[in-house]
């Protein structure tokens, strides 16, 4: 059995880009997973920003994965979306999540996840490059 589980709370262990291209004048949907290192439980819409290097961040919503270690957030952006440019850089910084009135709590234990995350586990993440 692993020990992990059910000994203390849930904490964050990686984050990663799905979306791995975005091309501005096509739009598309921007995607980030963030792992757990135990299965959370997911109430309303948490929240992840993506930070964009000279534009307005993007706000993630919670999508799916709710009684897994990993969860989904994403946002549609559409094409010509002013709040991002060409050459843009998209990136993961230090506690990227909220919880935005919802709860991200431990499946097995009930309490609440740890939702915070230092830069290495964003920087891990890599970036993306706006096209145009």
């Amino acid at each position: 059995a692993d020990l992990a589980v059910g000994i203390g709370q849930a904490d964050i262990t990686e984050i990663d880009f799905v979306t791995t291209a975005f091309d501005k004048s096509d739009g598309g949907t921007l995607s980030v997973k963030v792992f757990f290192n135990e299965n959370v439980t997911v109430s309303g819409t948490p929240q992840l920003t993506v930070v964009n290097d000279t534009n307005a961040n993007h706000t993630l919503s919670y999508a799916s994965g709710s009684t897994t270690n990993e969860l989904v957030f994403s946002l549609a952006i559409a094409a010509g979306n002013a709040a991002t440019d060409a050459d843009d850089v998209l990136s993961i910084g230090a506690n990227a999540m909220s919880l935005n009135g919802g709860t991200i709590v431990d499946t097995a234990g009930g309490g609440n996840a740890t939702i915070t995350n230092v830069a290495g586990i964003g920087t891990a993440a890599g970036t993306i490059t706006v096209t145009a």
